[in-house]
């Protein structure tokens, strides 16, 4: 039971910083489109619009990167995978929800993988909203733009 309260307490650590590198990443990408967008605005509108929508998703791959990343120094940490490249592999099979399943933790940390795949399930629907509102917005802009 202990062991288990440990992972437990250790997903709650993950998830709380993973949730809060995706949400200061969203708060500083969106100050990065809102300051910069005039300085695209000098291209037309369709280049524009696409120049701030693959920056976003850019920004959105960094962020779920940098989240993979800490899932695997955590497993490397914990001696529960002992070398960096499946550590990564491992991470991000879990984090996408693919779960090959050729790479295996040991019983005491099956339960840390687990949440690291809900966990990113969680997010890669957020950043999904994300880039969904932004096109709204684009679009809601582009349509103000013709009709002057």
């Amino acid at each position: 039971m202990h062991g288990l309260i440990l992972t437990l307490v250790l997903a709650t650590i993950m998830m709380t910083w993973t949730v809060a590198i995706h949400f200061f990443g969203i708060v500083f990408l969106l100050r990065l489109l809102s300051r910069h967008s005039h300085r695209v605005a000098q291209f037309s509108e369709v280049i524009r619009q696409v120049s701030l929508l693959i920056f976003a998703v850019l920004g959105i791959i960094a962020l779920h990167t940098v989240e993979i990343w800490s899932y695997a120094a955590v497993y490397l940490g914990l001696g529960a995978i002992s070398e960096f490249e499946p550590a990564l592999y491992f991470s991000t099979v879990s984090f996408t929800t693919i779960g090959y399943g050729d790479i295996v933790l040991g019983p005491q940390w099956r339960i840390l993988s687990a949440i690291e795949g809900a966990n990113g399930l969680i997010l890669f629907g957020w950043s999904t909203a994300f880039l969904i509102s932004m096109m709204s917005r684009l679009r809601t802009l582009e349509h103000d733009w013709l009709e002057r």
